[in-house]
C-alpha cells in the first residue's frame, strides 16, 4: 500500500515561543517537499536552528547562513534558510512588542480567517497561504475545514 502524498500535522498550543517558530520554520521549509523528507530531517533542524530559540536564531549571521547551505542533516536552500534567520527577527519584534507569540496571535482574534491568513503570509518570510494554513491548524488557532479553505483559495 504507498503512503499518501500529504498527512495530517497533529494539532497542539505550543509550550513557548520556541514552538510557534519551530511551527513557522516547518511550514516554510514543507513548501514544495514532501511530509516524509521533512519528518526525517526535522532532528536536524532542531539542531541546526538552535532548537528555535528565537533569540539565537535572529542573531545568526552570514557565516551561520553558509555553514547551514553545508549541513547535510537539513533541506539547504539558502533562501528558506535565509528567510528563517528573518523570520526569528520578526518573532523577536512581536515578542517584545506583545509579550508572547501567543498573545501576538490573540489581536487577530476576531478577525476572518482569510485577514489572518493575508496578514501572517504578509509579515513573515516565504510563507504562503498553505503554509500559513499548516501554521495555523498545528499551533491550534481556529482554521475553516480544509475542504472549504481549498476551494476558497482556488476560487483566488
Amino acid at each position: 500500500m504507498s503512503e499518501p502524498q500529504y498527512e495530517i500535522p497533529p494539532r497542539a498550543v505550543p509550550e513557548n515561543d520556541a514552538g510557534y517558530f519551530e511551527k513557522i520554520t516547518q511550514a516554510v521549509f514543507q513548501a514544495g517537499f514532501s511530509w516524509k523528507v521533512i519528518r526525517n530531517k526535522w532532528p536536524g533542524f532542531q539542531n541546526a536552528f538552535a532548537h528555535f530559540n528565537v533569540d539565537q536564531v535572529a542573531a545568526f549571521t552570514s557565516v551561520d547562513v553558509e555553514r547551514l547551505v553545508e549541513d547535510k542533516t537539513i533541506v539547504r536552500n539558502g533562501r528558506k534558510i535565509e528567510a528563517t534567520i528573518k523570520n526569528a527577527r520578526i518573532c523577536q519584534e512581536l515578542i517584545a512588542e506583545h509579550g508572547s507569540f501567543h498573545n501576538y496571535l490573540r489581536t487577530m482574534d476576531g478577525l476572518p480567517y482569510i485577514k489572518r491568513e493575508k496578514q501572517f503570509c504578509k509579515k513573515f518570510k516565504f510563507m504562503g497561504p498553505m503554509g500559513a494554513y499548516f501554521f495555523f491548524w498545528s499551533v491550534g488557532e481556529d482554521v475553516p475545514e480544509y475542504h472549504e479553505w481549498r476551494a476558497q483559495n482556488e476560487k483566488s
